[in-house]
């Protein structure tokens, strides 16, 4: 953790680098490389090297434009979710303590809030990929390391981490909840994929399951 820490910070060290980790950091979607040098005014080679380097650090994450139109799919960059709360960026917490916030003032429980904040993530989502690559690569988003084990219809995510462990750990019923919630709404508005159930642990030691299934129309398509 230290090494990775100083590996972190000597990436950052270079101003360059650090006005590209910002800019991508506080970026409402995935940033791609024409962004990038324009709003550094460098050229194309010397923005990708910059971006290798806060890559090979864990400060972003790379990922190749999913499109349909005609055309080379871009190299896409965002906040390593990993990375949330480091170096002046917005925590994890953030997210959490707004849904929270949601679930008092409507006076709803967090699976209810979670389950709607879902809903709304799926719709901007719908049509994009796979719903079951779609909800791995969501749970991934928000810093849970998921690993996919398939047993045909019945599909586990092994969750490497939990992003919110301090707030599980002494209310593990709210943020478990609000949890679920949000896959059961992921799952509903994509389609084709249910929630059955989701076993909680440690926090702490992670490790969490969550068990989805595909439905007879998504397995055969």
């Amino acid at each position: 953790m230290v090494d990775e820490m100083q590996q972190q910070a000597r990436a950052l060290g270079d101003p360059t680098r650090h006005r590209l980790f910002r800019y991508i950091a506080e970026a409402a979607e995935p940033v791609g490389v024409a962004e990038l040098t324009a709003f550094v005014s460098l050229n194309h080679n010397a923005v990708r090297q910059h971006l290798a380097v806060l890559k090979e650090a864990g400060l972003v994450v790379e990922a190749v434009e999913e499109r349909s139109r005609p055309g080379r799919p871009r190299l896409l960059y965002r906040l390593h979710p990993e990375t949330a709360g480091q170096w002046g960026t917005a925590s994890a917490y953030a997210w959490l303590a707004s849904l929270l916030t949601d679930a008092i003032r409507r006076k709803q429980d967090p699976r209810q809030v979670g389950r709607q904040d879902g809903h709304r993530r799926a719709a901007e989502l719908a049509g994009t990929g796979d719903h079951v690559e779609l909800l791995e690569t969501e749970m991934a988003r928000r810093g849970f390391r998921p690993k996919r084990v398939e047993h045909g219809q019945r599909v586990d995510f092994v969750l490497g981490r939990c992003p919110f462990e301090d707030v599980a750990d002494s209310d593990p019923g709210t943020v478990c909840q609000l949890h679920l919630g949000l896959t059961e709404g992921l799952a509903e508005g994509l389609g084709g994929i249910r929630v059955e159930r989701l076993v909680a642990k440690n926090p702490h030691r992670a490790g969490c399951r969550l068990v989805v299934r595909r439905e007879l129309e998504s397995a055969s398509a």
